[in-house]
């Protein structure tokens, strides 16, 4: 017996060890409290327990509870996916479920399982699963993926994402089951009953549903059926007898199984096309007589959208039948009765009494059979005759040969009247692929259900889809591959395998299959590879049971006592299937389990039972004792090297062969015992040179390798396969076997004795002394014989690719060993130069060489490739280098990346080649075909070459950098780029990043070191796809320092940003102290003598009143002020500082209150105050934030008084854009509470939100507060004015810029609207007609005259006339009936009142021509030129017209006071004649009102541009009105001009000025706006601090960040904003509503760019360029600004450049789009800058010159000597570089004795740093020890030289081709000649000491193995003279110098190297050789 178990040992793989698996959830639930709960449940009693469960009058029994509960636990594992490339973390995930619990869990073989997430419903978990939904983005076609997890339960599915969302999708019906797939989720329907009932008269209803996402709607899917007669009839799968049994998402198929005729079918799942989706629908709506009549649609539809289960209105079926599927399902809503997957089906019919559950009748089935057994041809009589039975019978429509459809002949009369539901549409299609042929005969043949599905692909890359069928105990493969054009899958084959079990191992490409036995067996796609062998715990009992001889026979016959246990199990197995039970469903394997512990006879051993859980290549085993091992099937091969020479094999070998070669290296490797790992490589070299015929232990240097394999002798014996079923490659095998050879004196035919094989491993290997020639041929039966020079080819290419990689290079050495021998015995004489020129030390070595029998040589196959000239890729890139053409280079794809990459990259940059990348790639690749695969892989290799990278024809070097990237190669793999091929790439990396593209994607910004760049495009790209603004570095406020500070609202400016732009002053403190509204007001009144106690109180309580009025104006300027700057806290409200009105008086600090009641104090005095204060704290969210309606609605004060606070509040979320998230629900909440203020914030922040959208919801809400916009009948509503003021204002928000005509009519009549009868309408009439020409102004906004359907209503006459008086017009239209009856308070007579309607009409006129320099309308606003006029005009509205003519003449303004003079009219310019009666006061009043309003018109022109004349322009004006305002007080400026006039005047002068400066703080204003300040009492009401403190707010918009806009939106924003009539108090609203104070905001935008260091994420200084455009006022200029700095207006602008040298140079072009930079400023305006190497911030260096340049330049020649290591940390914050500097160039104690290697690093990092090329420091290293190793000799290989040939080429051909480029290259300094002269010095010294050894060479003699022969390879490489063999004859015969040269151009030897040659060849002594040499130098 003993061989016979080591026979099985031999061939066995050893699986890894064994350990035992228990599910991680099951003991995280047995923590879970949930399971004390159980134990409650279970001693309540029965009644109880399912009443509260909701389904009354079912009762269960306890026990059955209690054991559902423990069958209810199931488990799944898949392999874990984190967000990084696949191989680089594995770990592994469970998804556990038990009763109401889901637990998903994570572990790896590093780290312990730890819970991810863990879920507990409501009701028990039917099943859970993982499934990704795509999400579809919306502005293009790319979908995002959403991972998530989905728990089953009765009535509803549960979807949490991994992001953190959770849905709860009900579903409409029950649902027997859920699969994952690639678009989403399919639900199998519950069939009411297990099988088909009579229907209702009707169709079937569809069985499977798909949901695409969990909050769509649940749709059927439809079926498209195969062959050509079905036409192109598409229909619902509707099929009952069609169950699911897997899903997959790559490929996108479907398995279904069908229960009647027992066949599988596989579908392709993929979207539904429009015209299969309008076919269903179409089908669905025309009556009957189609498949699914209308009876079935409405069914489905309402069946689907029903809430209440019990009414199903298709109660017309019966009791049985789908009609009372409703009934059941809610009888099956409870838990108790709910059935799994595989139930038996007696327990529902015993549950459900009221289903009648029909019985088969043979007659039906048989007729059902009958039809079943019609070929496809005659599908067609089989219908007629159906569709009697159906008729007759009741019974289920009988299928042809396609499972889903049901008859298509169903007749009218079924149809019942149903109620009309629209269908749903279908999202999904399956499409069928592939069905098994059916099998004839009895049902018992018929193969049941697959119990388990998978795919799998074999080592050769062919897919298969398996599907175990448990009945037959057979796996079934069905091979699939994918069309030509890739859209369909084409299954050619089916092969069976026996097999009780079985599961996939994805990473190995093999599967685990359990056979009947009990023995595991590892196959690969349907390739036996081996048994395997496990470890101990079942080792023993598996060895048993293989022994047993009833393996070999029958099951049944066997009846050994020993056996009987298996036995009865076996016939269980196999008996229990064909049972009637196997139409239902097999017979679960739990069930299994439980029969076989209910057996009397236990079994002693265990035995596997089945494998479950298969994830990478670990799988687990479950035994029939219920333990469960998990266990690792080894991977193929560890070391990269043998993986690789694997693959080349696979690749050129044919199928057939490779899968041979693949598995027996499978089986040697991982043999029981096996090698260790670094004994892989030898091992693998063995057993592919004894597979090509080789005697390895004949050969010296394989026969050492032995040494290293523990083992050796055996490894014949594993080699062999098991033996269950011979074939002639194992004779072949046998024959190839050193085994055989070693008793070759025996006859081959006769039996082999075992006891010999002793005797052979004895055998001494070293006895042989002088091998013997026979020993040495090559056996040419040996299965790869006919392929060694194919597989010699490959492998040479390998050994090129691996030369290219810095990391496998030494994996090289050991794969030319084996490649030195296969070409002495190709007799391939340059391919051996070659390997020897690559290491001259280890090929000497080398010897002895095989004799392949020139017989057998025919055998060989050549391939093509295979040229004389062997493949290098140095001297490919070398000859690239120097400009010669060469053929192109042989690459295997998929395996010679590198190679690819780097020929190509070269072919680009170097050879200058645009297309070598798209078009020409085959110029430069010569791509290698296997035989079989070359038209497979052809295509996608195209594919990818095909990338088109977007290039606008960009430099070389750009288009190289952005190549790489698409490829993806990064830094990293750079790195591992030899240093002489890397430095093209490196030059090319180097320049790009000087001028990077801003628009280059963040990987290209990587890969050229810009991480500045690679920020911004993370910023960019996290901006798309999501609106947060946490990341990377923001400019967050900081904490406030003192805890108890009071919250004055202004603490979230951002001190970092507002401390670069205003370093040298504290400004922005001085702006907080004026802006404070939340500290008592200091009140200093001096006690005179005479003044009583009393009195005294009363005078300070009267100046704290004076100064209440500024304290209740700062509120608007402070709003503007903090702007923007404060992200909330979702969790917290929003801190609003509060108003404080009181007043401390000195020096005691005694409080001083208003409401003491010593004076009067006006009513309702804070109200508007503590509105714009809620307004100023919600204007500092920023637009980003994140926001949401809870939120708002959890700010509601619950006092009341706080509401105002609120309501304004409301408005500035609305201002901020955030009120549109706030529900319809609680904006309806707070209109109806009728609170004013609430209304008006409400009104206009909805309004704002949606600027110019015309939304009709919000015009609606507006609508109902605005009578006129009402029906003439409707109820009057009571709406307060002011609230219709704020309607009116926000209709011309929503319809901003649309022109929309009704509205626009409505406004033009309301502006005139005359006052009513019971005084509606008569107070503060001013502000409304305001309102409505604003807002007339805002619709028609800059329309001009080509205001479209407009021209009936005279738009601009009607305006002239509001504003210069004259008859009232009818009314016309709906509104003439509210205007019957005039007023009965106010007398207006017939005319206009021109003081109501002027103000309106005017800047309706200014708005509507806005910017069209339209001059007729423009001379209708023209100042009167006649005194007696304009003693008619008020002066306010002269300012008015003013500025209105001068807005539309937009383009005529100038900033200068001749212009603004010019605006005054020529009358009062002139000399006045003393006759004429001239009022002086009219005069004065009209000049200065003028000339405000021309001012204003300035400011509105040049707002937020800081245009220096502008602003000098109006600091003059301001000077001057300043001066009148000192002799105001005097008698006779007062009395003409008035103080009022004045003051008004100047506020508007110092508000242009803001806007002017907005946002740059500028001193002269913010001097202008503290002096007035502090001016308080006397005329200085409420009004005019509002006006100062909104300049002050405008001068620091948005704490310096924000700055205005100058669009038309901004410029009618700031008209209602800065109406020039401010308030005389804080309740007075009669011209102007203060609200609208605020629309301000909306005219501000984001300009200010704040350059951020990547590296220290600190904003620091830069300099910026800024190109603007050419326009007529100027031509292109270029500014400099240091920023941070705000940016002019983007439309005048071409481009923005970060200028050098300090930081690298950016440039963002506007000329293309300015989407970037706009993007850029929106998100706090950060621009990541760059610091260069050896420079320092500005902050650090003010003046540049403590830079490294700077020393550099001062001492041009002694930069390397006044360079002190030690400093270097002052101008570089590379910390490589700095700890390079620390241990390698200071000098410490280790090193005194390399003083001068320390001053050649100091100089390499001085270069670097000056150079700007860090990353160069290790290639100057390289090349230094590179020099100096050849200088010592001590090189073992020529690699280094190859690399320095490549150098000083790529510097050569620089310097030659462009003198002038110098500075474009990397190594531009004293170094690199003095490198090279350093080698040319050592080569040329030893040639002249070894010219002989040269020339023997040349004559092809027999080499040393000496130092000279490394020295001769060195000189040969670096020479780059070609191998001799079959040139030199050529140059031996050269008998003069031209001769030679002649000769010599031809072999491509470079001149110079020729000249060191010359004398060698040229002298005599080698002239008169002989020029015959034998052919193997090397060898003999």
């Amino acid at each position: 017996m003993s061989e016979v178990v080591y026979e099985e040992t031999a061939t066995m793989i050893a699986a890894g060890d064994l350990q035992l698996f228990v599910p991680f959830g099951r003991e995280h639930c047995r923590n879970h409290p949930n399971a004390f709960n159980l134990q409650l449940r279970e001693l309540q009693p029965a009644s109880e327990l399912w009443s509260s469960d909701g389904a009354a009058g079912l009762v269960g029994s306890l026990q059955e509870v209690s054991l559902q509960e423990r069958e209810r636990e199931s488990w799944q594992l898949r392999k874990g996916c984190t967000g990084v490339k696949e191989d680089e973390a594995e770990f592994e995930e469970e998804l556990y479920t038990a009763g109401n619990m889901a637990v998903w869990s994570q572990g790896s073989r590093t780290q312990a399982s730890s819970v991810y997430k863990a879920f507990t419903v409501d009701s028990p978990v039917q099943q859970a699963l993982w499934c990704n939904f795509a999400v579809p983005q919306n502005n293009n076609d790319a979908e995002e993926v959403e991972q998530t997890v989905c728990i089953v339960q009765s009535s509803c599915i549960n979807v949490h994402t991994v992001t953190g969302k959770d849905f709860i999708s009900p579903l409409p019906f029950q649902v027997s089951n859920v699969w994952a797939t690639k678009f989403g989720l399919l639900l199998e329907r519950k069939n009411a009953a297990n099988d088909t009932q009579p229907n209702p008269p009707g169709e079937p209803l569809p069985t499977v549903f798909s949901m695409l996402h969990p909050l769509d709607e649940i749709a059927p899917i439809v079926c498209k059926p195969p062959g050509p007669f079905e036409g192109s009839r598409v229909q619902y799968v509707s099929d009952s007898n069609m169950k699911m049994v897997f899903t997959c998402c790559q490929p996108s198929i479907v398995v279904s199984y069908d229960t009647v005729q027992g066949t599988h079918t596989v579908w392709a799942l993929r979207k539904v096309t429009d015209d299969e989706r309008s076919l269903v629908l179409r089908c669905l709506t025309e009556p009957a007589g189609t498949p699914l009549g209308l009876m079935a649609s409405g069914f489905l539809g309402s069946h689907l959208r029903n809430t209440s289960h019990l009414d199903s209105p298709g109660g017309s079926g019966g009791g049985g039948g789908q009609g009372s599927a409703a009934g059941i399902s809610s009888a099956f809503s409870s838990p108790l009765h709910y059935s799994t997957l595989h139930s038996h089906p007696s327990r529902i019919m015993t549950s459900s009494p009221g289903v009648h559950s029909r019985v088969h009748s043979p007659n039906i089935s048989n007729m059902a059979a009958l039809s079943r057994a019609h070929s496809p041809g005659m599908a067609a009589p089989s219908y007629s005759g159906a569709s009697r039975f159906n008729t007759s019978f009741h019974s289920p429509s009988p299928r042809g040969h396609h499972g889903l459809l049901p008859s298509p002949n169903s007749t009218a009369n079924e149809s019942v009247a149903m109620p009309e539901m629209e269908p749903i549409i279908p999202d999904l299609c399956v499409e069928q692929l592939w069905s098994e042929a059916v099998s004839a005969g009895c049902h018992r043949e018929m193969s049941s259900q697959a119990s388990k599905v998978f795919l799998t692909s074999d080592l050769c890359e062919n897919h298969y889809l398996c599907f175990l069928v448990e009945s037959h105990q057979h796996l079934r493969c069905v091979k699939f591959i994918e069309s030509n054009d890739a859209t369909q899958l084409i299954f050619p084959s089916v092969t069976t395998i026996p097999a009780k079990d079985a599961a996939p191992l994805q990473n190995i490409d093999a599967m685990l299959v359990l056979e009947a036995c009990g023995s595991l067996v590892i196959y690969t796609g349907i390739t036996r590879v081996s048994k395997v062998h496990l470890p101990s715990p079942l080792s023993h009992s598996i060895s048993l049971t293989n022994q047993l001889p009833y393996l070999s026979t029958p099951v049944e016959t066997v009846s050994t006592p020993a056996n009987a246990g298996n036995r009865h199990i076996h016939r269980l197995n196999e008996d229990a299937m064909p049972s009637p039970v196997s139409e239902l469903k097999s017979l679960n394997i739990k069930q299994e389990a439980s029969f076989i512990e209910d057996f009397s006879f236990q079994q002693a051993t265990p035995f596997i039972l089945s494998l479950r859980d298969p994830v990478c290549n670990r799988v687990t085993l479950e035994l029939s004792s219920g333990v469960m091992l998990r266990i690792c099937i080894p991977e193929i091969a560890t070391s990269e090297l043998v993986r690789k020479c694997l693959q080349a094999i696979r690749f050129i070998l044919p199928k057939d062969v490779a899968m041979k070669v693949l598995v027996k290296w499978y089986n040697i490797y991982n043999a029981p015992g096996g090698p260790s790992a670094h004994a892989e490589w030898s091992q693998f070299v063995t057993c592919f040179m004894t597979l090509m015929g080789y005697n390895t232990e004949r050969l010296a240097w394989t026969r050492h390798l032995q040494f290293e394999v523990p083992l050796s002798p055996v490894i014949a014996a594993k080699k062999a396969r098991p033996s269950d079923g011979g074939s002639d490659e194992d004779w072949d095998y046998l024959l190839a076997s050193h085994y055989h050879r070693q008793i070759n004196s025996q006859p081959v035919c006769g039996s082999v004795d075992p006891n010999n094989v002793p005797a052979a491993e004895k055998e001494d290997p070293f006895s042989a002394d002088s091998p013997s020639s026979s020993s040495l041929k090559l056996e040419s039966s040996a299965s790869l014989f006919p392929h060694i020079p194919a597989l010699f080819g490959v492998l040479h290419l390998l050994y090129q690719e691996l030369q290219l990689d810095e990391l496998h290079r030494a994996r090289a050495s050991s794969l030319v060993c084996l490649l030195q021998q296969l070409a002495r015995d190709l007799q391939l004489e340059e391919y051996v130069d070659l390997y020897w020129r690559d290491y001259p030390s280890l090929i000497s070595c080398f010897m002895e060489s095989c004799i392949i029998d020139q017989a057998v040589i025919g055998q060989m196959h050549r391939p093509s490739f295979l040229s004389s000239n062997p493949p290098c890729v140095f001297k490919w890139l070398s000859s690239c280098l120097r400009g010669e053409a060469s053929p192109p280079f042989p690459y295997l794809p998929g395996i010679c990346q590198r190679t690819k990459l780097l020929v190509l990259s070269y072919a680009l940059y170097i050879i200058g080649d645009d297309n070598a990348t798209s078009t020409n790639v085959w110029k430069y690749l010569l791509k290698l075909s296997a035989g079989q695969r070359s038209r497979a892989s052809e295509p996608n290799s195209r594919r990818q070459s095909g990338v088109k990278v977007r290039v606008s024809s960009e430099s070389l070097a750009e288009q190289l950098v952005v190549w790489l990237t698409s490829q993806g190669f990064t830094l990293k793999d750079l790195e591992s780029v030899p240093f002489g091929v890397a430095l093209p790439i490196r030059e090319a990396i180097y320049r790009c990043r000087e001028q990077p593209s801003s628009d280059w994607p963040e990987e290209v910004c990587l890969l050229i070191g810009r991480q500045d760049l690679t920020k911004q495009a993370h910023k960019m790209t996290l901006a798309k796809s999501k609106a947060s603004v946490g990341s990377g570095f923001s400019l967050v406020p900081p904490a406030s320092s003192e805890a108890d500070e009071e919250e004055d609202g202004m603490l979230d400016i951002i001190h970092e940003v507002t401390g670069l732009i205003w370093s040298q002053d504290l400004r922005i403190q001085e702006v907080r102290r004026l802006l404070q509204s939340s500290r008592p007001v200091r009140v200093s009144v001096v006690q005179q003598p005479e003044v009583s106690d009393h009195e005294y109180i009363e005078e300070k309580e009267n100046k704290l009143l004076q100064l209440c009025q500024r304290t209740m104006a700062l509120p608007v300027g402070r709003g503007l002020f903090t702007l923007f700057s404060y992200h909330p806290v979702p969790t917290e409200p929003l801190p609003v500082p509060k108003l404080n009105l009181t007043g401390r008086a000195p020096p005691r600090n005694t409080m001083v209150d208003l409401n003491s009641g010593n004076i009067d104090v006006p009513p309702n005095m804070t109200n508007w105050p503590s509105f714009h204060n809620g307004v100023a704290a919600g204007l500092k969210i920023a637009p980003a934030s994140q926001v949401d309606s809870a939120w708002i609605a959890y700010n509601k004060p619950k006092s009341p008084e706080l509401a105002n606070e609120y309501a304004g509040f409301l408005m500035a979320l609305g201002l901020n854009g955030h009120l549109t998230k706030l529900a319809t629900l609680n904006i309806h909440d707070y209109l109806t509470k009728g609170h004013e203020m609430t209304s008006i914030g409400l009104l206009l922040g909805v309004s704002s939100a949606k600027l110019g959208t015309m939304d009709m919801s919000i015009t609606r809400l507006l609508s109902i507060h605005i009578p006129a916009l009402l029906p003439p009948t409707s109820t009057e509503l009571d709406v307060p004015h002011n609230v219709q003021v704020a309607a009116v204002i926000g209709i011309g928000l929503v319809y901003q810029g649309t022109g929309h005509r009704h509205n626009a009519e409505v406004l033009l009549s309301e502006i005139g609207r005359p006052p009513g009868p019971e005084m509606e309408y008569c107070t503060d009439r001013e502000s409304y007609s305001l309102a409505a020409g604003l807002a007339l102004g805002m619709v028609c906004l800059g329309h001009g005259s080509n205001l479209i359907g407009m021209t009936d209503l005279n738009v601009p006459e009607q305006l002239y006339q509001y504003m210069v008086g004259g008859h009232r017009r009818a009314q016309a239209g709906a509104s003439r009936e509210r205007h019957k009856s005039p007023s009965y308070q106010i007398k207006e007579g017939d005319t206009i009142n021109v003081d109501v309607t002027c103000p309106g009409a005017t800047l309706a006129l200014a708005m509507i021509y806005l910017k069209t320099n339209n001059r007729s309308i423009a001379d209708w606003l023209k100042p009167p030129d006649t005194w007696f006029l304009l003693d008619f005009i008020k002066p306010e509205f002269l300012l008015l017209r003013t500025l209105a003519r001068c807005i539309i003449m937009w383009d005529e303004i100038l900033p200068n006071t001749e212009w603004v003079k010019s605006n005054i009219p020529q009358i009062m310019r002139g000399n006045f004649d003393p006759s004429e009666d001239i009022n002086m006061d009219t005069m004065a009043q009209a000049q200065d009102y003028i000339t405000a309003g021309a001012c204003m018109a300035l400011g509105l022109r040049f707002a937020g541009s800081a245009n220096s004349d502008a602003f000098d322009c109006l600091y003059e004006f301001a000077k001057t009105f300043m001066k009148m305002m000192s002799f105001a007080g005097t008698a006779a400026v007062g009395a003409q001009m008035g103080y009022y006039n004045l003051q008004t005047c100047l506020s508007m002068i110092l508000l242009s000025m803001s806007m002017v400066m907005a946002g740059t703080g500028n001193l002269k204003v913010l001097q202008l706006c503290r002096f007035f300040h502090k001016r308080t009492g006397g005329e200085m009401n409420y009004g005019f601090h509002m006006a100062h403190h909104m300049a002050l707010g405008l001068l620091f918009l948005g704490g310096g960040r924000y700055t205005l806009s100058t669009s038309n939106s901004a410029i009618a924003a700031l008209l209602c904003a800065l109406y020039p009539h401010f308030p005389a108090h804080s309740t007075d609203n009669r011209y102007h509503l203060q609200a609208l104070r605020h629309l301000a905001v909306l005219a501000a935008e984001p300009r200010l760019i704040v350059p951020v260091d990547v590296d220290s994420l600190k904003p620091c200084y830069a300099l910026l360029e800024v190109t603007y455009k050419e326009t007529k006022w100027y031509n292109e200029t270029t500014v400099e600004l240091m920023a941070p700095t705000l940016l002019p207006e983007l439309h005048l602008l071409k481009q923005v450049k970060v200028k050098g040298p300090r930081y690298w140079e950016l440039s963002l072009d506007l000329s293309k789009e300015t989407q970037h930079l706009k993007s850029i400023l929106v998100r706090d305006g950060v621009l990541y800058v760059k610091l260069r190497a050896g420079q320092l911030p500005y902050k650090d260096d003010p003046q540049g010159w403590k830079s490294l340049l700077a020393t550099a330049v001062s001492h041009r020649n002694s930069g390397v000597t006044a360079f002190k290591p030690e400093a270097i940390s002052t101008f570089t914050s590379e910390p490589a570089l700095i700890s390079f500097a620390e241990f390698f160039c200071k000098t410490s104690e280790g090193l005194k004795s390399r003083e001068d290697s320390l001053m050649l690093f100091s100089a390499m990092l001085y270069e670097c740093v000056t150079q700007e090329c860090p990353e160069m420091l290790p290639t100057y290293i390289a090349i230094e020890q590179a020099v100096g190793a050849l200088r010592q000799g001590d090189l073992q290989q020529t690699f280094p030289l190859w690399q320095l040939r490549l150098v000083v080429e790529l510097w050569d051909g620089r310097m030659l081709r462009s003198p002038a480029n110098k500075h474009d290259t990397l190594l531009t300094s004293e170094f690199l000649p003095v490198m090279k002269n350093a080698v040319d010095v050592v080569l040329d010294n030893w040639l002249q000491d070894h010219s002989s050894v040269v020339s023997s060479y040349m004559r092809g003699e027999v080499l040393s193995r000496d130092a000279q022969s490394v020295m001769l390879a060195c000189f040969l490489v670096y020479r780059s003279i070609p191998c001799f063999r079959n040139t030199q004859a050529n140059l031996e015969g050269c008998n003069s110098f031209a001769d030679l040269l002649l000769r010599s151009s031809q072999l491509g030897i470079p001149l110079r190297d020729l000249l060191r040659l010359v004398p060698i060849l040229l002298s005599p002594a080698s002239g008169s050789q002989s020029l015959l040499f034998p052919l193997q130098a090397f060898s003999s």
